[in-house]
């Protein structure tokens, strides 16, 4: 195929966004970003999103474009860059640039999602009360009851995945997992995958520098600033959640910065375990280069 989309991924803090750069200047194209977090407008330091030196290297879509009180799931990210992937090769584009670690929105762009039904914004702020007050194993042996293939097959100890499962079965009566066809969606464009790699004990120490330097470039301020949104599911990640129960009084700051980094080093394992299932993806050193073939 004459155009080819290259997406650049990895686990969180191995270099994606200096790659994809590199990458994207090289080829000519922009940096589609594929990050659920980077999307929303008032998360910059937490998420890690691309400096302002960095934006201007090459455009970029998707970095906070999107307002945090809006429910933005991978299904909208899949129809919007799919609009703007077809739009950028219309425009005489060969070969395009995206950029991202959220394991469900690329698997989103490269296969497509089900359709799922909406659920009322309540239902979801009740599950998000239990899962604070009550914790995730509670909500887990309720997602058990009402649909047990889910339960046998999510990551139960990621509370968002499990709410998410939950309301859809307690909102329709059904089933989450009788939602899924697993039918993949055809794409007519050629997709490349090409996952970056470190050595593990400098891919952690990667990670705990990065979180030092978010706590002093003000991650504590900007997660204070976000207690009024601390429901929403946009929150419910890494260097926020964490931050707020500082701020309830659950820990001292220190704890804090080292909870941070231990979550940080676990979400950066389950991203791998996730990809290494997937036999496309060539995995490369993260600081070598990508020829074009």
């Amino acid at each position: 195929m004459a155009r080819r989309l290259e997406i650049i991924l990895g686990p969180t803090a191995v270099g994606k966004t200096g790659f994809a750069i590199r990458r994207a200047l090289d080829v000519g194209s922009p940096v589609i970003s594929c990050d659920s977090r980077q999307i929303f407008r008032e998360l910059k330091i937490g998420t890690a999103a691309p400096s302002e030196e960095e934006l201007s290297a090459v455009k970029h879509y998707f970095i906070r474009s999107v307002p945090i009180t809006r429910n933005y799931t991978a299904g909208i990210y899949e129809a919007e860059a799919m609009e703007l992937v077809n739009r950028l090769f219309a425009e005489g584009h060969e070969t395009l640039v995206m950029c991202g670690g959220s394991m469900l929105y690329i698997d989103a762009f490269c296969y497509g999602l089900d359709d799922f039904p909406e659920v009322p914004l309540q239902l979801r702020r009740h599950l998000m009360d239990c899962l604070r007050s009550e914790g995730v194993e509670v909500l887990a042996q309720q997602l058990k009851e009402l649909d047990p293939v889910s339960y046998e097959e999510l990551d139960l100890s990621n509370g968002q995945r499990v709410i998410r499962a939950l309301e859809v079965s307690m909102y329709t009566g059904q089933p989450f997992s009788s939602f899924k066809t697993r039918r993949f969606k055809e794409r007519d464009f050629e997709i490349v995958k090409v996952g970056l790699e470190r050595p593990r004990e400098e891919l952690y120490e990667r990670i705990n520098a990065r979180v030092e330097k978010m706590v002093e470039d003000g991650l504590e301020a900007e997660a204070r600033s976000m207690i009024p949104y601390r429901d929403l599911p946009a929150l419910q990640t890494v260097g926020y959640r964490e931050f707020f129960d500082y701020f309830d009084g659950k820990y001292n700051l220190e704890t804090t910065i080292q909870h941070i980094q231990a979550d940080t080093r676990h979400y950066a394992k389950r991203q791998l375990t996730w990809w290494r299932r997937d036999d496309d993806i060539r995995w490369i050193p993260a600081d070598s280069s990508l020829r074009s073939e």
